[in-house]
């Protein structure tokens, strides 16, 4: 079965960056999009990023856009989030998901922006 382990989370101050990866297993990862999506305290998960199969379209939500970049390795079937100049609003716990596939999330990984 579809297997999506993220990691990287951590404290940060604002300004800083992170780097978010995720791994998958179980299907075809080469030949998938692949989603970032991030849910804060008391909100509702909401888009962030997301990658076609080859990494040739991504695409971000406005919160982000600018300042978060997403990549993919499909030798290795990974796909990261890296975040730049992060913000306390940008606190959540981030999950990685398959385009098309809104049933399967990996564990999540937080995220937490505060000096």
């Amino acid at each position: 079965q579809v297997q999506l382990v993220e990691s990287g989370g951590g404290l940060v101050q604002p300004g800083g960056s992170l780097r978010l990866s995720c791994g998958g297993s179980g299907f075809t990862f080469s030949t998938k999009g692949m989603k970032w999506y991030r849910q804060a305290p008391g909100k509702e998960r909401e888009f962030v990023a997301t990658i076609s199969a080859h990494g040739d379209f991504v695409n971000f939500a406005d919160s982000v856009r600018g300042r978060f970049s997403i990549s993919r390795n499909n030798l290795q079937n990974t796909v990261y989030l890296q975040m730049n100049n992060l913000k306390p609003e940008d606190t959540a716990v981030y999950y990685c998901g398959v385009w098309g596939d809104d049933a399967t999330w990996g564990q999540g990984t937080q995220v937490t922006v505060s000096s």
